[in-house]
Formats: structure tokens, sequence, C-alpha cells
């Protein structure tokens, strides 16, 4: 995976190269705007490294200024290896996880459409202070320390834009998702139903549930976030990668939709949601 100063390298790189394969052509950067349909602003940002060109930016460049195959591959190859960020949660943990609450928060922010598909634990937009309390507290050994209690806040902090009717939010996840004990049955029973409340009461917010006896032809092998058709976030154990490439993103659209097809939604999502916090309830450790 990237380093910082690699991933920095790599953007620095990419930018160099492709002023330079601009100068070579003899153009300017007006008339290599003209042929890749961009504006001559975009063209200066990218080449002097203060936006990251999309793959298909980078595309459109090289085809504008005929370069070689074989350049334009490895120029393409630099263009995905820039388009990709990866940091880990020991980073996150030495500035405090709370901050890093902070950043999704902002990002949850300036989006109209986020969707969510979370094959392990719900989405902390749609979790009890309890729940979150559970979630953050590390139990592995080797998992960095945080400040427990002001994650927690600044995750709860994050739920005020669910209340914004103009942002749509969906969260798919498989049942076992939702049953996985990561607290008492009375914890996870107020949690269930928490959910099933703000599915039934939240017009913006879509909660689906895949059921353990669909048939599933493909394994949910990470959760990820989709904000707009901007970028997508993957979580891993160790850390957070970020995809911004197009066709990553079209991608995860795609995988996204493969499995909301195969899951509960609307009323019958809130009422397997309703009767699973009920069965929890009456049960005692």
């Amino acid at each position: 995976m990237l380093e910082p100063n690699h991933h920095a390298r790599s953007r620095k790189n990419l930018a160099d190269a492709l002023k330079e394969l601009r100068k070579a052509a003899g153009l300017s950067g007006e008339r290599l705007a003209v042929r890749c349909s961009m504006s001559q602003t975009k063209i200066s940002r990218i080449e002097n490294n203060r936006v990251v060109p999309s793959v298909v930016d980078v595309e459109r460049i090289l085809t504008a200024l005929e370069v070689p195959r074989e350049v334009a591959d490895d120029l393409l190859a630099l263009a995905r290896m820039a388009n990709v960020d990866y940091a880990s949660w020991r980073a996150y943990a030495r500035i405090g996880l709370w901050q890093k609450q902070a950043e999704i928060k902002a990002l949850e922010e300036a989006s109209q459409t986020v969707r969510q598909f979370l094959p392990a634990i719900p989405s902390g937009l749609i979790q009890t202070r309890e729940y979150a309390r559970e979630t953050l507290t590390p139990r592995v050994v080797g998992r960095a320390a945080v400040d427990v209690e002001r994650a927690v806040q600044a995750r709860i902090d994050r739920q005020a834009v669910l209340a914004d009717p103009h942002r749509h939010f969906t969260f798919l996840m498989p049942e076992h998702a939702v049953r996985w004990r990561r607290a008492s049955h009375e914890v996870m029973a107020r949690q269930i139903a928490y959910m099933a409340e703000i599915a039934a009461t939240m017009p913006n917010v879509e909660i689906a549930v895949i059921p353990e006896t669909s048939t599933v032809l493909a394994a949910p092998l990470n959760g990820f976030v989709i904000f707009d058709d901007r970028l997508v976030t993957i979580e891993l154990f160790s850390g957070e990668v970020v995809l911004r490439d197009p066709r990553d993103i079209a991608y995860h659209v795609n995988l996204f939709d493969f499995f909301y097809a195969q899951a509960l939604t609307g009323s019958a999502a809130t009422a397997f949601l309703e009767d699973l916090a009920n069965k929890l309830m009456p049960q005692r450790d």
C-alpha cells in the first residue's frame, strides 16, 4: 500500500511528466485545453500539482498529445496510483480518532447522496451511544488506543446530518452485520430498535437488510461508502483506502446495486428490524 511520501511523489511525478510532454509537443496550455475540451485553468492546476487528475483526465491529455502507447500505459498506471489514498488507523490514533470522525462528518455534509455497504457493522450514523462506545473501544491486541469518549461524541455529532431532508442516505447490510454480538442483548436490542425507528421516521434515510435466507452469488469482501459519484472509501482492518478513479467508483456503484437487489427494503426491512429487536430484548446474559 502507498505510504504518504510515496503517494506525494507519485502525484508530483505525474504532474511533471504531463507538463514535459506538453512542452515537447510544442503546445501551450491554452491549445492543449482546447484539444482536451478542458479549461486552461484545469490544465494549469494539473501541471502544477494543485489538483489530482482523474485517470479519464490523463487519458484525454495523452490522446491529445498523441503520446505513444507504451509511454501512455506507464503514465496511466501512475495516474491510478495518484488517485488512491491510504491512511492507517495508527496514524489517525496519533492525531485523535475524534478528528477522523470530524473529517468524515465534513465529507458527509458535502455530499447529497451517500451509499454505505456494511458487511460487518452498522454505520456510525445509525449507532446508539452505548453501541458506538462498544465498537470504538479497542479489544484486539495491536489496535491503537483511542480517546473513546471523545470519539463516541464525535460519532454522535455526525448524526445531525441525517436530519437534512435534502440529503439521501442508504445503509445496506447483511443480516449477520445486524446480529453480530458486539454488546449485551439489551444494548443490541436497543441498537436494532434505533435503526428501525430511523428507517420508519426519516424519509431521506433507507436501511436495507440482506436476509440470511437469500442466495447471493458474490462475497462481501469489505465495506465501502460511495459519496455522490466523487469518491469511494474502503475500510480495512489496518486503515482506510480512498478511490477517486471514475472507473473504480462506477464499479463500486455496480457492487452496491448488486447487493441491494438481494435486500429487504422499505417497510419490510423496518419490520424485520423491529421483530429482531423484540426477540433480543427479553434475553439476558
